[in-house]
């Protein structure tokens, strides 16, 4: 009996995965042992980068803080230190959006900080 090269399956399998290499560049998008190697790394590194991506954002979210901070006079880790002393519960992510949509409330929660660290 001949071996079965044309299934279903083998050429569903193939479909999927140059319909998720749509897009690429050169061979990679139409040759299918080239389109799956890519499909790998790129969805490897899809994983990947969803788990960085959080980290990204808290260092963008530092450096937003910090810049507001040193507008008030006091430096980052002296304020994070007076938040946390004057037992304020407002994570970075809220602090970063206060710090650039409400200076006024920002610079209420820096004086705060400022009157902890001073007890």
């Amino acid at each position: 009996m001949s071996r079965a090269v044309d299934g279903t399956r083998r050429k569903d399998h193939r479909k999927k995965i140059l319909k998720l290499a749509k897009g690429y560049w050169g061979r990679r998008h139409s040759n299918f042992k080239v389109a799956k190697d890519a499909v790998a790394k790129a969805l490897s590194d899809a994983y990947k980068d969803r788990r960085d991506k959080k980290g990204v954002f808290r260092t963008l979210w530092i450096a937003r803080i910090n810049a507001a901070c040193r507008a008030q006079d006091i430096s980052y880790s002296r304020f994070i230190e007076g938040v946390s002393k004057a037992g304020i519960a407002v994570n970075r992510k809220v602090l970063a959006d206060l710090a650039i949509t409400d200076p006024v409330a920002f610079t209420a929660v820096v004086e705060k900080a400022k009157a902890a660290l001073q007890a």
